[in-house]
C-alpha cells in the first residue's frame, strides 16, 4: 500500500532488506520517530512463527520471553526474533502485522530469509496451478 518501512533479518549481522522505494538511507534503521511502529516475526520453541507489532521492540521482544507476551509464545517458549520491519507509524505496522499474520509458513519463510522475489509465486492458489490441474 505504499507504506514506508525498513526491513531486517535478523541474524549475528542484521542488514536492511531490499528497498524497493527508495528509503535506504533517508531514515536510518534504529530511528524511532514519536509515532513508530515496528511489525516482526519470532520462531517458537515448537518451530512456529508469531507475529506481531509494536512500537518498542527490545521490550515487546523481552515480553515474549518471560512470559509476558501473547498466548501462544507464553506456550511455546522461549522464543528468538528472527525479522523485523520498522514504519515512521505504528497503524502501518500493524496493517503489516495483519497482512503477515495471513501468510503460509513458505511466505513467511522466504521473508525472513530475505527472497521476497519468491512472494508473488507463493501466493498463488493451488486451483491456479497448471500442472495440479490435469486437462480434459
Amino acid at each position: 500500500r505504499g507504506f514506508e518501512s525498513l526491513s531486517h533479518r535478523v541474524s549475528s549481522k542484521p542488514r536492511v532488506a531490499e528497498d524497493p522505494e527508495g528509503l535506504e538511507g533517508s531514515k536510518p534503521p534504529h530511528y524511532l520517530g514519536p509515532m513508530h511502529g515496528f511489525m516482526y516475526i519470532l520462531l517458537c520453541s515448537n518451530g512456529s512463527y508469531y507475529v506481531g507489532s509494536t512500537r518498542d521492540l527490545e521490550r515487546r521482544v523481552a515480553q515474549h520471553q518471560r512470559g509476558e507476551g501473547a498466548d501462544h509464545t507464553r506456550k511455546y517458549g522461549p522464543v528468538e526474533l528472527v525479522y523485523f520491519e520498522w514504519f515512521p507509524r505504528v497503524d502501518h505496522a500493524f496493517y503489516r502485522e495483519k497482512q503477515v499474520q495471513g501468510w503460509s509458513r513458505k511466505k513467511k519463510q522466504a521473508l525472513i530469509n530475505g527472497t521476497p522475489g519468491l512472494l508473488p509465486a507463493l501466493a498463488k492458489a493451488y486451483r491456479d496451478l497448471e500442472d495440479l490441474n490435469p486437462g480434459p
